[in-house]
């Protein structure tokens, strides 16, 4: 098969059909570029699940004075004494003493730090110095506090069973059950994106069926004349799968340079998101440069693949 003849019949099919064709390249480009895109959000949203994760503590709040006031009287007034938390009085020594035993019995506890409610006043007013409330706070209304790391995150519920409603103890609060929610929200985003990418995707394979249609249509004569002379069936769609494969190519470089611009502009420099919000570890270049290849061969593939499909019933020899 003569190149010479390749090409030139794909310039033609190319201009013949131009703005089906431009169609083509857009589509595919936005299609490939979600792709690229969720393979991105799935990977950062693994990296941000072990970076939070083992980050995220079980805290046991103490009851306080202030606590066991409020319970006494809320007990009181609903007629059912010692039922509220901290109704039985504020955290003894000997309490704390014991929950802190207990807390380093424990084979799934990593280590195990304890806060005064100095330490939390001084803590409170570094982060929330600048609002209203925090004026009107004093060091005794805060909580004593056990901040438990565990050896693997995803057993907190042992320690939240083991001393949810304990006297002494207000409160167990898990980190990781509110982690959960923002990674569920973006696990919620994530699949948004695949639907969307799924729907351009189908759109793409359609703008690439018809225009792979139309231009064996108005070449018809010329395949008519090929069949006569004895060509084949593969030297026929040869011309008309290389057309679309071109037009993926280069609807696959264009969702490259989308997510290249993106890390650039958005991550990297221009919003900056890696220096404004620094909570996040961020993806860098190797992750992205990594999906390149993945975006270009199926940039390749689906078009050929769909362009060969569609010619096998209209260009038989």
């Amino acid at each position: 098969m003569r190149a010479q003849f390749v090409m030139s019949e794909i310039g033609v099919g190319l201009r013949r059909n131009l703005t089906m064709t431009f169609a083509v390249i857009i589509s595919v480009a936005l299609s490939l570029a979600l792709f690229g895109g969720s393979l991105l959000m799935s990977e950062q949203v693994s990296k941000m699940k072990g970076f939070w994760y083992d980050k995220a503590n079980v805290t046991l709040y103490l009851c306080n004075k202030q606590d066991a006031q409020e319970a006494g009287e809320a007990a009181a007034k609903n007629g059912t004494p010692g039922v509220a938390t901290c109704a039985k009085g504020a955290v003894t020594e000997d309490q704390k003493k014991q929950i802190e035993a207990e807390l380093g019995q424990m084979s799934q506890v990593k280590s195990v730090a304890y806060e005064s409610a100095d330490e939390a006043y001084k803590h409170y007013q570094e982060r929330f110095g600048n609002t209203a409330l925090a004026s009107s706070i004093t060091p005794d209304q805060m909580q004593e506090s056990f901040r438990v790391k565990l050896k693997n995150p995803e057993k907190y519920k042992v320690v939240t069973s083991a001393f949810a409603g304990r006297d002494g103890i207000h409160t167990v609060d898990d980190q990781r059950q509110a982690i959960d929610d923002l990674f569920r929200i973006l696990n919620y985003l994530n699949m948004a994106a695949i639907g969307i990418m799924l729907i351009m995707l189908v759109v793409a394979l359609l703008l690439i069926v018809n225009t792979v249609r139309v231009s064996a249509f108005s070449r018809r004569r010329e395949t008519g004349i090929m069949r006569l002379v004895g060509a084949s069936s593969f030297y026929i769609q040869v011309p008309f799968i290389m057309e679309a494969a071109v037009a993926g190519l280069i609807g696959a470089l264009f969702a490259c340079a989308m997510l290249v611009s993106g890390q650039y502009f958005v991550i990297d420099h221009g919003v900056g998101l890696r220096e404004k919000i620094q909570l996040i570890d961020f993806m860098g270049w190797g992750s992205v440069l990594a999906k390149l290849p993945y975006v270009l061969f199926i940039g390749l593939l689906m078009p050929s693949m769909a362009a060969f499909i569609a010619l096998r019933k209209y260009l038989k020899v």
